[in-house]
């Protein structure tokens, strides 16, 4: 489990195929501090340390992650928000994020409002926002500002542009979505 709040970001430093598995090289300031078998959210899509070398570390999508996310497009420097899962006794400053993407979606719009920046965002999914709802956005715990029928909007402070890959972002850029837990259990429910 994690909480949507990104704790620094990653570059990609190597990348390694191996069948139609791939292997990913990060380098991050918090290497050390990991373990072999833990689970980090990489743009909210968990997955598992598998090697460690000094200060960086290895992960592997296989092919259903590779389908589901914007891994596949990922080039050596990308650079990665990442989350280490949350301690139970710890605070939830961000919402339930489970790391399992759902989907991914379009940057369609990028609009700089004076000190914040509202981003807007396409996605070819069954799940839907709310208003004032949570999603996650490339790991990042947000709110829904606009929400419409596959398309919705969020707004971020300067904090959240600089110290998440958001400000790489571009009209064009795939995003990966994981939808608010309790929203797809109520979609669930409801259309039974």
């Amino acid at each position: 489990m994690f909480t949507g709040i990104i704790e620094q970001l990653g570059a990609v430093t190597n990348i390694r195929r191996e069948g139609e598995n791939v292997h990913f090289t990060v380098k991050a300031e918090m290497t050390s501090e990991l373990k072999i078998d833990q689970s980090v959210a990489h743009n909210g899509c968990c997955l598992t340390v598998v090697e460690i070398d000094k200060d960086e570390y290895v992960v592997t999508a296989i092919l259903e992650t590779l389908k589901k996310t914007n891994l596949g497009s990922w080039g050596v420097g990308t650079k990665v928000n990442l989350e280490r899962c949350m301690k139970m006794n710890g605070r939830l400053d961000g919402h339930i994020v489970q790391g399992h993407v759902d989907a991914t979606g379009e940057c369609i719009g990028i609009e700089n409002q004076d000190g914040s920046w509202k981003y807007t965002f396409r996605y070819d999914s069954d799940q839907v926002t709310v208003e004032k709802g949570s999603i996650t956005v490339n790991g990042t715990s947000l709110t829904v500002v606009d929400s419409k029928d596959y398309e919705f909007s969020v707004c971020i402070i300067p904090y959240t542009q600089e110290f998440t890959n958001f400000h790489t972002l571009e009209i064009g850029s795939t995003i990966n979505l994981e939808f608010d837990i309790i929203g797809k259990y109520v979609a669930k429910l409801f259309n039974k």
